[in-house]
């Protein structure tokens, strides 16, 4: 049975995470559970780097464990992929997401259809105690409403329309997210990298 330490307080995504990973011969903690603290400084240009700075710090303290980490965000075409890896800073920290949707679906005015074009991106990093690096991105591929909708959900979930459901992000019920949102994809691609790997231990 192996350790995993997920760089996350967030217990909705411990709760998905155990979920997804419940058939894999793991212990899964976060990092209250595991005892620890850490908050680095995120810097990097893609999500992908990002995972990889909060894993990083994480595997300086716990070597022994195998670590893992997300960053996921919202990227709109028609503003050159902002906000980008700066989704939940953009226009400061302090900004509520509901100011935040609003001026993303005002800067978007006069813009029609498939031009609208947006998605969720998620990576999620791993480091094993050995030092190898996994890595697994999804998107949820959508455009942005021209009015926010729904109460499931949070952050841009209520301005991420999905034209194959009819309906934005937080308008779906939790069963529908987690299969098909971007961390849920991810978080399937990293289990099975780590199924295969667990199966080669074994072995």
């Amino acid at each position: 049975m192996r350790d995993i330490i997920f760089a996350t307080g967030n217990e909705n995504k411990m709760r998905e995470i155990r979920e997804i990973f419940e058939d894999l011969p793991v212990r899964l903690y976060s990092l209250k559970e595991a005892g620890l603290v850490s908050d680095p400084e995120e810097n990097g240009k893609t999500f992908a780097e990002n995972a990889f700075i909060k894993a990083e710090a994480v595997h300086a303290l716990r070597p022994d464990a195998i670590v893992m980490s997300d960053d996921s965000g919202l990227c709109v075409d028609y503003l050159n992929g902002e906000p980008g890896v700066y989704s939940a800073r953009w226009l400061g920290r302090d900004t509520s997401y509901a100011e935040k949707n609003a001026e993303l679906i005002r800067r978007l005015e006069g813009v029609e259809g498939e031009a609208r074009s947006a998605r969720f991106t998620a990576a999620i990093a791993c480091i094993l105690p050995d030092g190898t690096r996994l890595l697994s991105e999804a998107h949820m591929e959508g455009q942005i409403a021209k009015a926010p909708a729904g109460q499931n959900g949070f952050g841009y979930d209520p301005i991420l329309y999905l034209p194959e459901y009819g309906k934005c992000s937080a308008e779906l019920s939790d069963h529908e997210k987690n299969a098909i949102s971007h961390r849920g994809k991810a978080l399937r691609q990293m289990q099975e990298k780590l199924r295969d790997l667990l199966a080669a231990e074994a072995r």
